[in-house]
């Protein structure tokens, strides 16, 4: 590897997560709160940009596929590190900082603050912001501003959205990620406005948008959507949730190519399947158990089950108080997660049904030995190194779950905080079950159980392969 290469890149990197700096320190001014906040860690980033930049290789040469990988893990952990620091300025102690910070980046939504409310203006509308940032990806937005990256941008998208296959949309990966992010602006204008015409004060319609959207679920109120208790927001939350757990670029081309590109997809269309499904039984089970009449059933189902499906971990509820039964549902939902090329976290819908189609295939082999039957997707032939890697994907994902989970039972915790807490993070869904409720904070869990999920967010937010190989010795050897 080429060290100098890779940290004159990560000093470009640096330049762009000083800008966005710039941003919450205007808040800061606007309210009329503490500038150091900001303009501390602005300085430093600045600095290491600098140096960075001066005296190591500029980015436009070429890179190899070991280096890409290393960029984006090691970009998205220094954004982690570095987005801490108003955090700690406040007060947040350094662990939870990182906690917190890294759920920010990660678009986890899992929180370690105990008193919401009682931080500063500009430092929650932050909190809400890392998460914009971090939904759509600041390593694609660093694809899509810098120009002449050329193989090194395709290099870089694959570490960053390690899925089944490129979304290409354009000929140069640079083009793609301009249309994505661009797609992702045009949809976060609408739900600020839509948001500001039902009521919601510009301040809660823009840091709400910015975490409902990217699928990530920080609120500036500890009681989360609850704290507004009104069914027409909540409505729209949901529109606008359910859009960010679809495919960006079918969003793009139902736009302006193919108006019925997102109906015909088998993969939005399962994933819409499941979110109707599990919204009738939830509503179901919350109406027998007698927790609501049926219409409140219905409609505190329906947002919580686009909410965990989504992997945003918004809640109108303590859905941490209602049946066993009706919780399993919701943990079950922790693992899907939403469509690839989507804003959420968690496993991908088209995982999950591609596995399905491979199942059927096996138990059909089984029937008729000799018969040649390929698995199709939307109508065209599944590679089968495509099924290797999703088989792979799911055996080290759930290695990782268990062994976290295992951690956090050894460190003291009750079977279904260790459960939901290593989902919630690997997942990025946010809130969990037990210590980790959607009322609660994993405050409650111990410092090394904090790191444990803080590295758990850093995995799963990179679909696992990215980081997990950059850990193998042989990525080490020449």
């Amino acid at each position: 590897m080429r060290y100098s290469l890779v940290l004159g890149v990560l000093g470009s990197i640096l330049w762009l997560l000083a800008g966005f700096l710039v941003i919450p320190l205007i808040v800061a001014v606007y309210y009329g709160e503490n500038l150091f906040t900001f303009g501390f860690p602005l300085l430093i980033t600045v600095l290491a940009a600098f140096v960075f930049s001066l005296f190591f290789t500029k980015v436009e040469e070429e890179w190899n596929m070991k280096e890409g990988f290393f960029i984006v893990a090691s970009g998205w952990l220094i954004a982690a590190v570095i987005y801490s620091i108003p955090y700690i300025l406040e007060g947040v102690p350094v662990l939870n900082a990182l906690f917190e910070s890294m759920s920010g980046v990660t678009a986890t939504g899992a929180t370690a603050l105990t008193d919401i409310e009682s931080h500063s203006r500009s430092l929650l509308f932050w909190r809400s912001m890392t998460q914009w940032l971090g939904g759509m990806g600041i390593i694609m937005l660093f694809i899509a501003i810098l120009p002449k990256l050329g193989i090194a941008g395709r290099q870089m998208f694959r570490a960053e959205v390690p899925g089944l296959h490129e979304e290409q949309l354009r000929p140069r990966i640079r083009e793609t990620a301009k249309i994505l992010w661009l797609v992702y602006i045009m949809l976060s204008l609408a739900e600020i406005i839509v948001l500001d015409l039902a009521g919601l004060s510009l301040y809660d319609s823009v840091t709400h948008t910015f975490t409902s959207i990217s699928c990530s679920g920080f609120s500036p109120y500890s009681d989360s959507i609850a704290a507004f208790n009104d069914p027409v927001v909540e409505a729209i939350f949901i529109v606008f949730m359910f859009l960010g757990g679809a495919n960006f670029a079918l969003h793009y081309k139902t736009v302006f190519s193919d108006r019925k590109s997102l109906i015909r997809d088998e993969e939005f269309k399962f994933y819409f399947l499941l979110i109707a499904m599990a919204t009738l039984v939830l509503a179901y089970m919350l109406f027998s158990s007698r927790v609501y009449p049926l219409a409140e059933a219905f409609r505190y189902s329906s947002f919580q089950v686009i909410s965990i499906l989504t992997t945003t971990g918004y809640a109108t509820a303590d859905f941490n108080l209602w049946p066993d039964s009706s919780r399993f549902i919701l943990f079950l939902l922790m693992f899907i997660g939403g469509c690839a090329g989507s804003t959420s976290g968690g496993i991908k819908v088209v995982r999950m049904l591609l596995l399905m189609k491979y199942a059927q295939n096996v138990l059909f082999k089984v029937l008729h030995p000799k018969a040649i039957r390929h698995i199709r997707f939307n109508g065209k032939t599944v590679p089968e190194d495509v099924i290797h890697s999703i088989v792979s994907f799911m055996v080290i994902y759930f290695m990782i779950f268990v062994a976290s989970s295992t951690m956090l039972s050894l460190m003291g915790m009750d079977f279904v905080t260790s459960l939901s807490a290593s989902i919630a993070t690997l997942g990025n869904v946010g809130p969990g079950l037990g210590l980790v409720g959607p009322m609660e904070s994993f405050d409650n869990i111990p410092a090394l159980g904090k790191l444990l999920l803080t590295a758990n967010m850093w995995i799963g937010r990179l679909e696992v392969f990215t980081v997990m190989v950059i850990l193998t010795p042989a990525f080490w050897r020449k």
